[in-house]
């Protein structure tokens, strides 16, 4: 188990290089055809590694990795964290005593490029804190100038040094409260059906896996699903509607919360125009298209279709605080049953 999940967490690391390097090679292919690259997606890490280039971070062979892995794996056993960091710490990199609590991604790499260059991660070069150090670019939720949306507002972190292409990035949002509704609706959605998420995270269980034991086991959802199934194993394949509606919750506020992540990531990038996603997409399409093909080089997104970065407005933060979770599917305990029957029949 133990080298499965080295060579996993060894492998994350060689998707966004070759993420990095797989989606240049096409860009450069669409342009040599005289034609515009549309980039579209939600991972923020990739998308920034495309927009500002990869850090010049050295890659570990699998030898390393492992030897990594294994000097963290009993630590990481115990829940040892201390422990764990101070051993990072002695072997060069102080400043792992300040990333959060119990992100052993981040820790194995600090030692990975310890083992590998001499070297901590602070001693390379990453384009984009070079980019954000030539002004500066924090993001004043609050102000009139986080809503700005212009051409100086979103465009001067590209213009202050130059990057490898002419970006024109757009962030498509909703309003919160209809974003957290998708969501839970869209929880209910992947736990429906014969061969939904409860069925996938049985799968993984029967072939030995266990929750949090590697990437795949770690996403939201999965992690949620079989820690579900392994106590209604634990009961002789039952289940009451209680703990299925427990189960449904956890898994909806985990998503909901990796939402809330990925949008304080996005506030932060501050080559996005903000779009509101609720408005009619072929209005969203024209405006972008006319966009791009506009050669004044100022871009100002109108007021109907601008979505506000502000997350401190009082009164839609009180609605934020009060929201609560109602389903479509699953309003009843009755509504459950047939998860119930599934799970007589299938985990005992």
């Amino acid at each position: 188990m133990i080298e499965r999940k080295c060579r996993i967490i060894w492998l994350t690391y060689f998707i966004h290089l070759k993420f990095f390097e797989d989606a240049r090679k096409a860009t450069r292919s669409i342009l040599d055809n005289g034609r515009v690259p549309i980039v579209v997606g939600g991972t923020g890490l990739y998308l920034r590694w495309f927009i500002y280039g990869k850090p010049d971070v050295p890659k570990a062979s699998a030898e390393i990795t492992s030897q990594a892995c294994m000097e963290l794996a009993e630590l990481q056993r115990n829940d040892d964290w201390e422990a764990a960091v101070q051993l990072v710490v002695k072997a060069g990199d102080p400043k792992v005593q300040h990333i959060a609590v119990n992100d052993w991604y981040r820790l194995r790499r600090s030692l990975e490029i310890i083992k590998s260059s001499g070297s901590p991660p602070s001693a390379f070069r990453v384009p984009y804190d070079s980019f954000r150090e030539q002004g500066d670019y924090r993001v004043a939720d609050g102000s009139d100038s986080s809503d700005m949306n212009t051409n100086y507002d979103a465009m001067k972190e590209t213009n202050s040094a130059k990057l490898d292409y002419d970006f024109m990035c757009f962030f498509l949002s909703s309003d919160r409260l209809d974003l957290y509704k998708s969501i839970d609706y869209r929880c209910e959605d992947m736990i429906l059906g014969g061969d939904g998420l409860l069925s996938e995270a049985q799968w993984l269980i029967d072939i030995g896996l266990h929750p949090n034991s590697n990437s795949p086991t770690k996403a939201i959802g999965y992690r949620q699903a079989m820690d579900y199934l392994i106590g209604c194993r634990e009961q002789g394949g039952q289940s009451s509607a209680g703990e299925f509606y427990r189960f449904l919750s956890e898994f909806q506020k985990a998503s909901r919360n990796f939402a809330k992540r990925q949008l304080t990531w996005f506030r932060n990038e501050r080559i996005y125009h903000w779009l509101d996603a609720s408005k009619p997409l072929e209005t969203v399409l024209n405006f972008i298209h006319d966009a791009y093909h506009n050669q004044n080089g100022n871009l100002f997104v109108p007021e109907h279709l601008r979505m506000s970065r502000d997350i401190t407005n009082p009164r839609i933060a009180a609605k934020l605080k009060a929201y609560r979770t109602r389903n479509r599917h699953f309003v009843n305990g009755e509504d459950c049953y047939p998860i119930l029957e599934w799970i007589q029949k299938t985990q005992k």
